[in-house]
């Protein structure tokens, strides 16, 4: 009787940790997870086929499995970093000989598409937050410092070499900033800079044809505006037709009539700009500025060194996806493949941003006192 009265209770305090979660910022996601499915919709011109009801099914369970991860301590996600990095090296081997799709990122489970890539990025999150909590920073030299470059360095090269330079470039960026949170010296950083600006001219060598062709194309588009070049004039032309206010919902030419290659993936945010203007563009930014704010937040109350690396090393993520996605389809940046989180069209990159703030909601509903 003792047993089932102590199980009890200690469900009741579980379950009352969910009164700890950042319900706001919830609210945030669910309102950019909406924008996502009307835009999905949109771009199938009005059907829920085949995009829009499967994200709508994506981002339920999405949530749900926030609500789960944030009821698990962050010790115990975190005990098994360095089982998550190895089972993303794996993954990411196994699709450079079976992995499937017209370029082999994708790992077919039957019954689900997995793209080991972007489930890499919260593991090395966690990989990285592990080792600095491990091994902390205390006025190491350049030797102690090429262990987490190589941890960060092997998927990287791994995930180019698919090849996908996008993300490749992403996780780099990724793993660099929390290396320097975590006490990178700024010597170190000078050197590493100057390093990679003189390794330009062997890196150009070791592009692909067409990832040089999409270099040249982003500094002039109009080398090759049928062919590289067209996806990002196609989408100057969407973005900037939509004006203030836009030309009104499920009324967009460019993505009606079929000019907008990748509308329900990477273009996403130039269908929401055609149709909604420069109004709801700005909307959508701002949402998503309110989201990395909200968990920069979170970030600033903590004190344990591996937290602050997750909590941080999420915003930052969050942070590429959307600057790297909308810096894209504006012309600001080559054309890279990056997802706009929640909007998007794509399971992984979904699974990827909801189990990065199940982990972050965990880490704030075990902490006594905010």
């Amino acid at each position: 009787m003792k047993k089932k009265m102590s199980f009890y209770n200690s469900s009741i305090v579980r379950w009352e940790k969910l009164l700890l979660i950042d319900w706001f910022l919830l609210f945030i996601v669910l309102i950019l997870c909406i924008i996502g499915i009307g835009s999905l919709y949109s771009a199938s011109t009005g059907d829920w086929q085949p995009w829009a009801l499967n994200h709508a099914y994506r981002c339920i369970i999405g949530l749900i499995l926030v609500l789960i991860l944030s009821l698990i301590k962050p010790e115990k996600i975190l005990k098994y970093a360095y089982f998550y990095y190895l089972i993303s090296i794996i993954s990411l081997i196994y699709v450079e000989f079976f992995g499937v799709g017209d370029v082999k990122r994708w790992i077919d489970l039957k019954f689900i598409y997995i793209q080991p890539s972007e489930l890499t990025k919260i593991a090395l999150i966690l990989l990285l937050a592990k080792f600095f909590s491990d091994f902390p920073i205390k006025k190491s030299g350049i030797i102690f410092y090429m262990i987490p470059f190589f941890l960060i360095s092997l998927p990287t090269v791994l995930i180019m070499n698919q090849p996908d330079l996008g993300t490749g470039f992403m996780l780099f960026l990724l793993g660099g900033a929390i290396i320097f949170l975590a006490g990178l010296n700024w010597k170190i950083v000078v050197f590493l800079i100057f390093s990679l600006l003189g390794s330009i001219p062997v890196l150009w060598h070791q592009l692909y044809d067409y990832q040089k062709h999409r270099i040249i194309v982003f500094l002039n588009p109009q080398t090759d505006t049928l062919g590289s070049g067209y996806q990002i004039m196609q989408s100057k032309i969407a973005i900037g037709s939509g004006g203030i206010f836009g030309k009104g919902y499920l009324l967009g030419s460019q993505s009606r009539l079929e000019f907008l290659p990748e509308k329900h993936t990477d273009f996403v945010f130039t269908l929401i700009a055609e149709e909604m203007g420069f109004i709801g563009s700005l909307l959508v930014i701002l949402l998503f500025m309110l989201l990395i704010y909200l968990l920069l937040k979170n970030y600033l109350y903590e004190e344990n060194l591996a937290n602050k690396i997750i909590i941080f090393g999420v915003s930052f993520l969050f942070f590429l996806y959307v600057s790297l996605n909308i810096g894209m389809v504006s012309g600001l940046i080559p054309v890279v493949g990056a997802p706009l989180p929640f909007i998007s069209h794509g399971g992984t990159s979904l699974l990827t941003v909801f189990i990065s703030l199940g982990v972050v909601q965990s880490i704030r509903v075990h902490k006594d006192k905010y």
